[in-house]
C-alpha cells in the first residue's frame, strides 16, 4: 500500500508476461513474436503519449502531403507511421513492412531481417482526429512465405487464415491493446502510472447475437438489397443504431457488446472501402478468435486471395448469427 494511494497489484499480469507465459506452452518457440509483440507495445505507448498531447505539441492538422489512398496526412498519421516502422523493423524479428501510408512495401535491411511480415495500419480514424474521438492502430503479422529467396511482395499477399497473431490499440478514454495468437481474445489497458499494459479483459467473446448494428447510414441510397433489408429489419426491431466512423472504435465496441459492424460496397465504390491487408484481415481474425464471423456477405474475409497490398474488400464482421442473417440475405437475393 502506498501512502496515500491506491493500493499497486504486486502480481499483475501484464501484456509482456502474458505473451511470455503463452510463448512458454510451444516447446520450440524462438521467443521472435514475443520480441516483436513487444516492439509493437513500444510503438504503441508512444503514439498513445503523442495522441494525448497533439494538441499541446501542436500535431493537429496537416502534415502537406497525400497518402497512397489518395487521403490527406495529418501529422499524427507521419508519427505514428514512423514509429511503427522503427519499431518493427529494429526488433530483428521482421522482413517485410506494409502500411496503409506507404505506396510500397518497405523491406527491412538484410543484417536486421527475421522471418515476420507485419501489415498496419498505423493510426486508423485519423479523420476523427482534431475533434478528439476515439483513433487506434491495427495490426496483423505472418510468417515468411518461403526464406530461400529475398522478401518481395509475395510474402504480405497471404490470406488471413495464415495470420500467426493479429491485434489493435484503441486510444480511447484510456489506451487499450486487444491481440490474438491464435488462442483466444485477451484485452490489455495501459496503466500509466506504471508504463504497462495490464490484463484487464481475458478471454474476450461475442454474444451469438446484439442489439447494435454499425454502418454509415449517409449511404443508404447507394446500398445493394441485402443491405438494405438488413438494415430495415434491425429498424423494425428497434435495434439500437451506432456508428462512430472510427473502424477500431466501432469494432470493439462490437466484440465488447454483440451486434454487427458494417462497411459493405456501394454503386460508387462496388470493391468497398476498407482494405484488406492492415483493416479487415486482422479485425476478421479477432472477431473469429473471440467466437463471432466475419465476411464480404458471399464469402469469409479470411478466404480472400490478395493481389495487391492496398486491396479493398466489403466488411460485415461481429456476433455469428447477425452476420449470418446478411449471409442468407445476399444468398436470396442472388448478390
Amino acid at each position: 500500500m502506498t501512502s496515500g494511494g491506491p493500493p499497486i497489484d504486486t502480481n499483475c499480469m501484464s501484456l509482456t508476461r502474458f505473451t511470455l507465459a503463452e510463448q512458454k506452452k510451444i516447446p520450440h518457440a524462438s521467443g521472435d513474436l514475443t520480441q516483436l509483440l513487444v516492439c509493437i507495445q513500444t510503438a504503441v505507448k508512444a503514439i498513445s503519449s503523442a495522441v494525448r498531447k497533439a494538441g499541446i505539441a501542436k500535431l493537429f492538422g496537416m502534415a502537406g502531403d497525400v497518402n497512397v489512398q489518395g487521403e490527406e496526412v495529418k501529422k499524427l498519421d507521419v508519427l505514428a507511421n514512423d514509429l511503427f516502422i522503427n519499431m518493427l523493423s529494429s526488433s530483428y524479428t521482421t522482413c517485410l513492412l506494409v502500411s496503409e501510408e506507404n505506396k510500397t512495401v518497405i523491406e527491412v535491411e538484410r543484417e536486421r531481417q527475421g522471418k515476420y511480415v507485419v501489415c498496419f495500419d498505423p493510426l486508423d480514424g485519423s479523420s476523427n482526429i482534431d475533434c478528439l474521438v476515439s483513433i487506434g492502430s491495427i495490426f496483423s503479422i505472418y510468417s515468411r512465405k518461403s526464406t530461400d529467396t529475398d522478401p518481395n511482395v509475395n510474402d504480405a499477399l497471404q490470406p488471413g487464415n495464415s495470420i500467426v497473431a493479429a491485434g489493435y490499440a484503441l486510444y480511447g478514454s484510456a489506451t487499450m491493446m486487444v491481440i490474438s495468437t491464435g488462442n483466444g481474445v485477451n484485452g490489455f489497458m495501459l496503466d500509466p502510472s506504471i508504463g504497462e499494459f495490464v490484463l484487464t479483459d481475458p478471454n474476450m467473446t461475442i454474444k451469438e447475437r446484439g442489439k447494435i448494428y454499425s454502418l454509415n447510414e449517409g449511404y443508404a441510397n447507394l446500398w445493394d438489397p441485402a443491405v438494405s433489408e438488413f438494415v430495415k429489419g434491425k429498424k423494425e426491431k428497434k435495434a439500437g443504431a451506432r456508428y462512430i466512423g472510427s473502424m477500431v472504435a466501432d469494432v470493439h465496441r462490437t466484440i465488447k457488446y454483440g451486434g454487427i459492424f458494417m462497411y459493405p460496397a456501394t454503386a460508387d465504390a462496388p470493391k468497398g472501402k476498407l482494405r484488406l491487408l492492415y483493416e479487415c484481415n486482422p479485425m476478421a481474425f479477432l472477431v473469429q478468435q473471440a467466437g463471432g464471423k466475419a465476411t464480404t456477405g458471399k464469402m469469409p474475409i479470411l478466404d480472400i486471395m490478395p493481389t495487391d497490398i492496398h486491396q479493398r474488400t466489403p466488411i460485415f464482421l461481429g456476433s455469428a448469427g447477425d452476420v449470418q442473417d446478411i449471409i442468407d440475405l445476399y444468398k436470396k437475393h442472388g448478390l
